[in-house]
């Protein structure tokens, strides 16, 4: 693990393994790479790429404010380069999905592979109808509405824990002791950053989408996520797979919206399988 100079900030950077590059982009906002750590078996046939965002994590030197399209991946690609890669697969998962779309968009000369895990190509699916969705499933009008102002960057910093906690059981298929032990073991490892969260959903992601110039995108691609993702549910996983030139589409059984952790084993059989198979 290091920080490396790039561009204008500092990021947390961690390479392990061998093989062909994969850069794992973390979900958020306001998160950092320990949540795609139970990625790491694939380890052994790629060289895989763990950084935090700027303004996430570790990574410094950047206001809030400088978290924009342009600058998240214009950072991912001076990264490519500092490390001396030609190409790379890019996996993101929940922001890190909007933050690889947007690479593949952007550069698609440098993208071999793109891989979509729990995310979406239209930022209403979170910030309008997954509170609805929690409400469908009972979670209390209290709740709801935390949600509602958690996903559209609403909250007090002070209440980003908190809504973690309140919300933390429908990101999953089924929160079993040993998941909420290991999450809790998790967010002690992770640095979060309440500021990138709040600025990340009220301003970069209000109104985003880019489900019109899917078409854009000619890069093999692989569209996954969990069959009870509240967020990002099977629906719109069909409607993105289906803008993408002859992307596949995989849904993850018995997993949530936190599929990598939940469902690693199946996830990385559908990464390895890709990987393998996509020309």
């Amino acid at each position: 693990m290091t920080t490396m100079p790039i561009r204008d900030v500092s990021l947390f950077v961690k390479v392990i393994g061998r093989g062909y590059p994969l850069v794992l982009m973390h979900g958020g906002p306001g998160s950092d790479h320990n949540t795609m750590l139970p990625l790491r078996p694939l380890a052994d046939r790629f060289t895989l790429v763990f950084y935090d965002h700027r303004c996430n994590g570790r990574s410094e030197g950047a206001a809030v404010s400088s978290m924009t399209w342009e600058n998240l991946t214009a950072d991912a690609d001076a990264l490519r380069q500092a490390l001396g890669f030609d190409r790379w697969a890019v996996l993101g998962h929940s922001f890190g999905g909007m933050v690889a779309l947007e690479y593949a968009l952007r550069y698609p000369q440098d993208l071999s592979h793109l891989l979509l895990v729990d995310t979406c190509g239209d930022t209403r699916w979170v910030q309008e109808k997954a509170p609805e969705a929690l409400a469908r499933r009972g979670f209390s009008a209290e709740d709801v509405e935390l949600a509602r102002r958690f996903y559209n960057g609403e909250i007090r910093p002070n209440e980003q824990v908190q809504g973690q906690i309140k919300l933390g059981k429908a990101y999953y298929h089924r929160l079993t002791p040993k998941r909420l032990l290991l999450d809790v073991a998790l967010g002690l490892r992770i640095k979060s950053r309440p500021e990138a969260l709040i600025f990340g959903y009220g301003q970069l992601l209000k109104g985003w989408t880019v489900m019109g110039r899917l078409g854009e995108i000619k890069t093999p691609t692989l569209v996954m996520a969990g069959r009870d993702d509240f967020q990002f549910p099977p629906e719109h996983q069909a409607e993105l797979a289906a803008g993408i030139a002859n992307a596949r589409l995989e849904i993850i059984e018995r997993a949530g919206h936190n599929a990598p952790s939940e469902r690693s084993a199946d996830v990385i059989k559908a990464v390895r399988q890709f990987m393998a198979t996509a020309t």
